[in-house]
């Protein structure tokens, strides 16, 4: 058999296995996340139950904040990641829409318009609500009564040297400062700002507590590890500025298309993941300094997934 009729076969075998797989499906999945902490751990869940179900999976983990990763997702470069529920109403520019203060009605909302407008596939979210939250030392809530961002509002507006520790994509999004800004009515001027690079809440957290450069209020995520170990209060949130931030994966309809069985095996990982387990898990990573594999391995474990 001559060389060139060798290549023929081949190619008509190559066109019917990519036709019966479907397209791209011997191509790895690419799992990625956001800069945080949170985000490794998760990536880190996603890689090892997709292995354990048999679909090849590439690790390109915490590769920048929400608008970069988001980007990377639509645009193909990376194939599933976890996104936040309240997310959509900024991606979609439906921040006043009440749904997005209900956990399960936001759910549906995102994944409904994610689908049509993107290709983009929602998958099962987990129990917990991930909202940015604004916290401050405990010794300074117990000297200021401040429980509150009521509290915290009348605070700002009475003159106090406030000053927060935020990350850049904080200060900026509508979803952010300007969201708490404007439902308790207070500002903070340039002044009383510290801006960090990348979203790593550690840090901020840190820069409350310390009294680093005079901030005695940061930026944090309400399933923070670090929280009691910094000794801060995440103050509550009444008027709802901040929708439900319910994570959940999100992956591109061709690559679930080529992979189905990826539904299930995620499906159970993030049932598990209500607010205090993830807030658990987050702490040995922020302050017991284990890295995010090895947690997220062992919780893996504990609920017999692997």
């Amino acid at each position: 058999m001559n060389a060139a009729l060798l290549s023929r076969r081949s190619l008509v075998a190559s066109a019917l296995a990519f036709s019966a797989a479907g397209t791209f499906a011997a191509a790895p999945v690419v799992v990625s996340s956001k800069l945080d902490l949170e985000g490794a751990l998760l990536g880190e869940m996603m890689l090892i139950a997709l292995r354990r179900a048999g679909v090849p999976a590439v690790a390109n983990l915490q590769i920048g904040p929400t608008a970069i990763l988001r980007q990377a997702l639509i645009s193909g470069a990376v194939d599933l990641c976890v996104e936040y529920t309240g997310n959509a109403a900024f991606f979609f520019h439906r921040e006043d829409d009440p749904v997005w203060r209900d956990a399960r009605a936001g759910f549906l909302r995102a994944a409904m318009l994610d689908l049509k407008a993107n290709s983009l596939v929602w998958l099962d979210p987990a129990p917990a609500d991930n909202s940015w939250v604004i916290a401050v030392p405990n010794a300074l809530a117990r000297e200021q009564s401040l429980s509150t961002l009521e509290d915290f509002a009348t605070w700002v507006n009475s003159g106090a040297r406030a000053k927060l520790a935020a990350s850049a994509e904080f200060v900026e999004s509508e979803a952010g400062l300007p969201a708490f800004e404007a439902a308790y009515h207070f500002h903070l001027s340039a002044d009383q700002l510290l801006v960090l690079s990348g979203g790593e809440t550690t840090a901020t957290m840190k820069a409350a507590s310390a009294g680093i450069s005079g901030v005695n209020a940061a930026m944090a995520y309400a399933t923070d590890g670090a929280l009691d170990a910094l000794d801060l209060r995440a103050l509550e949130d009444p008027r709802r500025a901040e929708p439900v931030y319910a994570p959940a994966p999100v992956i591109r309809a061709g690559t679930l298309a080529a992979y189905p069985q990826i539904r299930g095996a995620l499906a159970p990982v993030f049932a598990g993941l209500d607010l205090k387990t993830l807030r658990a898990l987050n702490e040995r990573i922020a302050v017991e300094g284990e890295d995010a594999a090895l947690v997220a391995r062992d919780y893996m474990m504990e609920k017999s997934l692997l």
